[in-house]
């Protein structure tokens, strides 16, 4: 059975492989999550500041059909 080192806490622990793989996979899907949702906020203020720039709060395609009349 293989052994792999990871870091907990500041403290070097040895265990399994498929061990060692599942923490690195939850370390992984959380970094994934939280890169997701600064990307969706960061989406979400730029809309509601492109949308509220003449002082009227509007969707985008009512934003974007403003344009046309």
């Amino acid at each position: 059975m293989t052994k792999d080192v990871i870091n907990v806490d500041g403290q070097d622990l040895v265990v399994r492989d498929d061990t060692a793989k599942a923490y690195h996979g939850v370390n992984w899907a959380i970094t994934v999550i939280l890169i997701a949702l600064a990307i969706m906020i960061l989406f979400a203020v730029v809309f509601f500041l492109r949308a509220s720039t003449d002082g009227n709060i509007e969707s985008p395609a009512q934003a974007s059909n403003s344009n046309i009349r």
